[in-house]
């Protein structure tokens, strides 16, 4: 059932849907590409993905024409050197999708307050795996534009802040705390485009720090492949290791995730173990990211020890039924005004025009707010190089650590403590602004109105 321990291995995720039968006639007619694989992972026949390709936004014609253009690309890194167009996004933005692994933070509550350690880093684990679900939706979250914020509150206590700090390369830092926790985590994503696919590799440092022992765990999740990019039916995969470590006892849990195989095999499928610090199994753990993961003592051979039975730890809440963007609940949550705090920063990913148009079915009014908000980043970028300045992010503090990931070294951010002490002075105020998209411009600029100041 398990995998033994290994090695150290998500994301975010772009989609054009289109017509899973046409492949081979496309494919074969373009650049002379041969052994694409193509795998429907729902095990499902052809005209299964045709329905689902038809309540996309991807026209042939449009798709063909993308598909030229970004023939050049292949093989490059295309994080932030390739202008993509809206129709393939969702109405969010990576800030936002990083809040969303706080869906579940009540089994950081069970973990601070356990005190088996075993059974903690069951908890920590399966809080970190619950994300899964929400990033195998396969529409593309917007970029954030340097000095972006989200913020989120009214959700078990917790305070999240985050941060786009750094436009090339594209890094975001975030903070996250309550009375059981303290999250942090500086996210700077790489990929590789292959044509049809793309290779996601996820350069970050995440921590965790349970508050009532002060134990810090540190991830390290799986790569992820974006596949059928282009042609054929879009789906996520996540094969390779994840590996939590507990810095403080030396304890880890190592979980694999399995390949998509042909119609579907192992798809969605973790197992894995939690074990000592002398790498002896403890408790092994199996599940599926997209359902549920459960967990079962065992013995020095990873075999569960009699008189067990194997006890679910987490098991994902229900979904609105054929909604747009294939959101759950929780991310209608972290797109609404009702998560907002009091006195909203203006650089809210909220009050993005683009990603509001979007939401609101307006694609032409998405992509050319989108363009505008890029040209004006642009602009501001030629103003900080002509005065001979540089970003400075205002809730997180570049440091001289120099974090080795298995993709490459990563420059790692701290939260610097300084919105805790501007939430709390704006939540002492007495004036209430109800902020949103009507009444507020979208404002992450360091210089103000650069349609003004140029």
């Amino acid at each position: 059932m398990a995998q033994n321990q290994g090695g150290a291995g998500g994301g975010f995720f772009s989609s054009i849907a289109s017509s899973f039968s046409s492949f081979k006639e496309h494919v074969n007619g373009l650049l002379g590409y041969e052994g694409l694989e193509v795998i429907d992972p729902e095990g499902k026949g052809t005209e299964d993905a045709e329905i689902e390709a038809e309540r996309g936004r991807w026209k042939g014609e449009e798709r063909d024409s993308y598909w030229r253009s970004m023939q050049k690309y292949v093989g490059a890194d295309i994080t932030s050197m390739v202008t993509l167009p809206v129709l393939i996004f969702e109405p969010m933005t990576m800030l936002q999708k990083m809040a969303e692994l706080m869906e579940y933070s009540q089994l950081l509550e069970q973990a601070d307050n356990c005190q088996d350690p075993y059974m903690r880093l069951v908890y920590t684990a399966s809080w970190f795996i619950s994300v899964y679900n929400a990033l195998q939706r396969t529409w593309k979250p917007f970029n954030p534009i340097l000095g972006e914020t989200y913020e989120m509150i009214n959700h078990c206590g917790i305070t999240f802040i985050a941060e786009q700090v750094s436009h090339h390369p594209p890094i975001s830092a975030a903070h996250a705390e309550n009375e059981h926790f303290v999250y942090d985590i500086t996210s700077k994503v790489k990929t590789k485009f292959l044509g049809n696919s793309l290779d996601v590799y996820p350069l970050g440092r995440t921590r965790l720090k349970l508050k009532k022992d002060g134990v810090i765990l540190e991830l390290v999740p799986p790569p992820t492949k974006v596949n059928n990019l282009i042609f054929g039916r879009t789906w996520i995969d996540s094969p390779g290791e994840m590996v939590l470590t507990n810095l403080t006892t030396g304890d880890k849990v190592v979980l694999y995730f399995q390949p998509c195989g042909w119609f579907g095999a192992g798809r969605y499928e973790v197992d894995g173990y939690v074990y000592n610090s002398d790498e002896e199994p403890k408790i092994l753990m199996t599940g599926k990211w997209n359902e549920s993961m459960s967990y079962q003592p065992c013995d020095l051979e990873g075999e569960p020890l009699e008189d067990t039975d194997l006890k679910e730890v987490w098991r994902v809440a229900e979904a609105p039924e054929d909604d747009k963007f294939q959101y759950t609940y929780f991310a209608h949550k972290v797109n609404s005004f009702d998560t907002a705090p009091k006195k909203l920063l203006a650089s809210d990913s909220r009050l993005r025009p683009d990603r509001y148009a979007l939401e609101m079915g307006d694609l032409s009014k998405a992509g050319s707010e989108k363009s505008f908000l890029e040209e004006k980043q642009r602009a501001e970028k030629r103003i900080r190089e002509s005065r001979n300045q540089e970003f400075i992010p205002k809730w997180f503090d570049m440091t001289d650590q120099i974090a080795p990931t298995p993709w490459g070294d990563l420059e790692i951010y701290e939260y610097n403590g300084q919105y805790a002490k501007h939430r709390a002075a704006a939540d002492k105020s007495n004036s209430v602004e109800q902020v949103n998209i009507e009444t507020t411009e979208f404002n992450p600029w360091q210089f103000g109105n650069l349609t003004e100041t140029e």
